[in-house]
């Protein structure tokens, strides 16, 4: 069963979003989305609030919510999970779980078994971030020339079989693949595009919009004059009583 884009979205969302994310983070060794069979990789959890890192949890199409180095993986050192022999069952959804139970953010690991792969980030990068992606082989063809296509379509053909982005932007984010007419294609992988936050140069919005201001004044303004009355009312009320006991007084 092929580890389709739907899959890989159905099982996301059983992962708390960025939202709701604290400081646990997990780092990929090799940093790229791809793996041939049989490659290595490494994979660890950081948290800023513990020492303890957190644990590396899967979701695959053969099994869910495994967890290293229970279910699968070599657990080196820590919270440094290691697959020394990856295979097509590897890829899936990769996420690290602290102690506390809060959840970093999910990356798609893909093992090919076949003569080509794409690196490609396989974090989400910075919008006007430069991001180079490259067509790996196997075995080196002949023709080293690649095309690179972007969810389907075609985005151009190059010799050098890499394909660099300038300054990608949130409209670059899209299913990426590559292939060479001598070996075929690579499996498809997502680039992530994190737009920037907002500039704190920027100048802050007006706390109360004009209509809001006026409506409220509108609601305010019965209460304001009931409560205007009854004052007049109660300083005339005292008015008459002082003025009563000054005549009383005055007999004595």
């Amino acid at each position: 069963m092929e580890f389709t884009p739907l899959l890989l979205m159905l099982s996301v969302l059983m992962i708390p979003s960025e939202a709701a994310q604290t400081a646990v983070s997990l780092r990929v060794s090799p940093s790229r989305s791809q793996f041939f069979k049989y490659e290595s990789v490494s994979l660890s959890c950081e948290d800023q609030g513990s020492s303890a890192g957190g644990r590396v949890r899967r979701n695959t199409t053969k099994r869910w919510l495994e967890a290293c180095p229970a279910d699968w993986g070599v657990a080196t050192a820590g919270s440094l999970c290691s697959i020394q022999d990856t295979f097509p069952h590897d890829t899936g959804v990769y996420w690290c779980e602290s102690e506390s139970g809060e959840h970093s953010h999910a990356v798609d690991i893909t093992v090919h078994d076949g003569a080509v792969i794409l690196e490609s980030p396989v974090l989400p990068v910075n919008e006007g971030q430069a991001v180079t992606l490259r067509c790996r082989y196997q075995t080196p063809p002949s023709d080293l020339t690649a095309a690179f296509y972007k969810d389907g379509s075609l985005v151009r053909t190059e010799a050098a079989e890499e394909m660099t982005i300038p300054a990608v932007s949130t409209s670059d984010a899209g299913l990426y693949r590559c292939s060479n007419s001598e070996l075929g294609g690579s499996p498809e992988s997502w680039l992530a595009v994190r737009a920037p936050p907002p500039s704190p140069t920027s100048p802050p919005a007006p706390l109360l919009s004009l209509p809001r201001l006026l409506c409220s004044i509108l609601v305010s303004l019965p209460y304001l004059v009931v409560t205007v009355l009854l004052l007049e009312r109660c300083c005339r009320s005292k008015g008459v009583c002082s003025a009563a006991k000054c005549d009383e007084e005055e007999l004595y």
